[in-house]
């Protein structure tokens, strides 16, 4: 009888031993297997089953985390949705994440390992630490001014501080409230079916991931590769321009919506927009060194972050001479978002210098600790210091006495560029209004705020639409708005 038990004995220590083992295989050999599997929902209820870190602008919430009590708690909430979606983006429990949403979704969720004090142990209970935050570097009062002033028409605002690199504003229009697709229900469905079937594209973040022809503001670069290269010496100086000027091996001649262009110096062809002038620069510069030039800017980078990607800024460096004079006026297949053409003005308003714009200042812990910083930024230098300091005369000349009046604030110095660019089968679209401009207060040392407005759909008739008068005084608000806060 004695044998018997102690064969049962040895036998359920088998069992216990080989339970032990498949336990130990399925919670630590296959963990990763199960983890990824569709039909495991743990990890879907565990990351919904607490709030959400938020993305604070100001030091206030502009998100937040709404209790449903349901098997997937929490969903995710916003405040003024619409004005900041093309910052934050959207957290959906169906459709995933976008644009910050996405980026710092390690930090938001929780999941992130720098949360954790006690990685290990974290990794054998599977607990997950609170959400952290996420600060941006956006001024409130700058992006509610570039919103309004859009007023809903299709356009976008990108407004940097020049020595840093700050983004203070970015907004796109129209918008949408990420709050539709946060949840899982039928009406989640429906709102992103909508929202991606709407003609008007509202979930298109026009500030960073859509180019445009920058038009005449592309004249900025042009005029700094001149200057740069030595083609201009004395902006003063009356230059060799034809008006009509005849692209060169065509028989197509480049005219002027301004009078007096023919031979017009550099400040006065900068201050009234001379295509004929500008063309006829980029010609004589020549492609290597504008080219050269714009990718010092940023043009032609594929690698940008701020932290979502934007889309590259392009200008063309396989054209003939024809190609390369309607290049230096902004068309052609010269591209950039109005992110770009803010860096474009930020380097004129700091000296030359280029400093990678980015959107997150720190990320912190639910109870404030820092977590991470943004740190120093890369500076590149895009022209001369001198030649800088001569395009901030001329952009001061464009909005004391030439296109760009309607960006003119009292007290406030203010440099700027209009652009009207052309697009369409035989330029037959309405024509994009843009403004690039900076200002420096008055007790300020330095500029203090860099701003591109576009607006694709300018409510005038065709051949009144012009940066100045559509997208010049968006401009002005976002700058006396980053200058009073």
């Amino acid at each position: 009888m004695t044998r018997h038990i102690r064969l049962a004995a040895v036998f359920c220590a088998l069992l216990l031993a080989a339970l032990l083992v498949n336990a130990t295989r399925l919670q630590v050999v296959e963990a990763g297997a199960y983890d990824d599997n569709p039909a495991n929902r743990r990890g879907t209820i565990a990351r919904y089953g607490q709030p959400r870190g938020d993305i604070l602008v100001g030091g206030r919430p502009v998100t937040g985390s709404k209790d449903t009590g349901e098997q997937l708690r929490y969903e995710r909430s916003y405040l003024d949705g619409p004005l900041y979606a093309p910052v934050t983006g959207f957290a959906s429990q169906v459709y995933g994440t976008s644009l910050l949403e996405y980026t710092e979704d390690g930090v938001l969720s929780g999941s992130d390992p720098m949360l954790s004090p006690f990685p290990l142990l974290n990794d054998l209970t599977r607990a997950r630490n609170p959400g952290g935050d996420v600060v941006t570097t956006l001024r409130a009062p700058a992006q509610r001014a570039a919103y309004d002033g859009l007023g809903g028409r299709k356009g976008a605002v990108a407004a940097i501080e020049p020595s840093t690199g700050r983004i203070l504003a970015l907004v796109s229009t129209p918008s949408y409230n990420p709050e539709a697709l946060s949840g899982n229900g039928p009406a989640v469905s429906r709102s992103w079916i909508g929202l991606n079937e709407d003609p008007d594209k509202p979930m298109l973040n026009r500030a960073v991931r859509q180019t445009y022809p920058p038009g005449s503001t592309f004249k900025v670069v042009t005029a700094a590769a001149a200057l740069d290269a030595g083609v201009v010496t004395d902006v003063d100086e009356p230059t060799d321009s034809p008006d009509p000027y005849t692209l060169p091996g065509t028989t197509t001649s480049l005219t002027n919506e301004a009078k007096g262009c023919a031979d017009a110096s550099l400040r006065a062809a900068f201050e009234w927009s001379c295509n004929t002038v500008f063309a006829k620069l980029g010609v004589r510069v020549g492609l290597t060194d504008l080219a050269a030039t714009a990718q010092a800017f940023g043009f032609n980078d594929t690698r940008m972050r701020i932290p979502y990607a934007v889309a590259p800024s392009t200008f063309d460096t396989s054209v003939d001479r024809a190609q390369l004079a309607l290049s230096a006026i902004g068309q052609y297949n010269t591209r950039a978002t109005p992110l770009q053409m803010a860096m474009v003005a930020a380097a004129v308003a700091s000296g030359g210098q280029v400093r990678e714009p980015y959107l997150v200042e720190r990320t912190i812990r639910s109870g404030g600790a820092t977590l991470e910083t943004a740190g120093s930024r890369p500076v590149r230098q895009a022209m001369h210091p001198a030649t800088a300091a001569r395009l901030r005369e001329l952009m001061t000349d464009v909005v004391r006495e030439g296109t760009g009046t309607n960006a003119a604030i009292p007290g406030v110095t203010v440099g700027g560029k209009t652009g009207t660019a052309q697009h369409g089968i035989g330029n037959s679209g309405t024509p994009y209004a843009w403004f690039v401009s900076w200002a420096q207060g008055e007790r300020d040392m330095e500029p203090k705020v860099a701003v591109a407005v576009v607006v694709e759909d300018a409510e005038a008739d065709r051949g009144e639409i012009s940066g100045g008068g559509d997208a010049a005084p968006i401009a002005r608000a976002v700058m006396e708005a980053v200058l009073n806060s």
